[in-house]
């Protein structure tokens, strides 16, 4: 499981990296434009399946604790794989966090030019805002249900 780790370590690293250079080389960004878009996707790869990964052998190690649960609440320790699946219910909201961040840019700028248009619309433009706001709300209830099995 630290091999997970270390990958997602690493990507994250390599982005970073990444990321300096070209803020310090601007000249260097035309000839990294062949190689750049495939090297960001390949590290949001690496990135996204190693928290998959994670995700799936820490509950699986939560789920294996549990039977020696009584020896870990008494000294107030967490194992590893206890640690991982929290950090894994917690993924679902903050994916849908971001996906609600995503969509409610657009659609409050949409709003606000459609109610400087015609200002009766603002009972439909929130209506809209709040469906957006709604991906957040649906991950977070995914979060708590995955905490109530942990």
């Amino acid at each position: 499981m630290y091999w997970l780790v270390a990958l997602m370590t690493f990507a994250v690293l390599g982005l970073i990296l990444l990321g300096l250079m070209l803020e310090f080389r601007p000249q260097l960004a035309t000839r990294a434009l062949p190689w750049y878009k495939p090297a960001m996707a390949t590290q949001l790869v690496v990135f996204v399946g190693a928290q998959l990964g994670l995700l799936v052998f820490g509950i699986n190690d939560a789920f294996a604790v549990e039977a020696g649960a009584e020896g870990v609440a008494a000294a107030g320790d967490l194992s590893v794989g206890m640690g991982l699946a929290i950090i894994g219910a917690g993924i679902p909201t903050a994916l849908s966090t971001i996906g609600a961040g995503i969509a409610v840019g657009p659609i409050g700028a949409a709003s606000l030019a459609a109610i400087t248009e015609k200002p009766e619309n603002l009972g439909r433009t929130l209506i809209y805002l709040g469906l957006a706001e709604g991906i957040a709300i649906y991950g977070l209830v995914i979060s708590i249900l995955l905490l109530n099995r942990i």
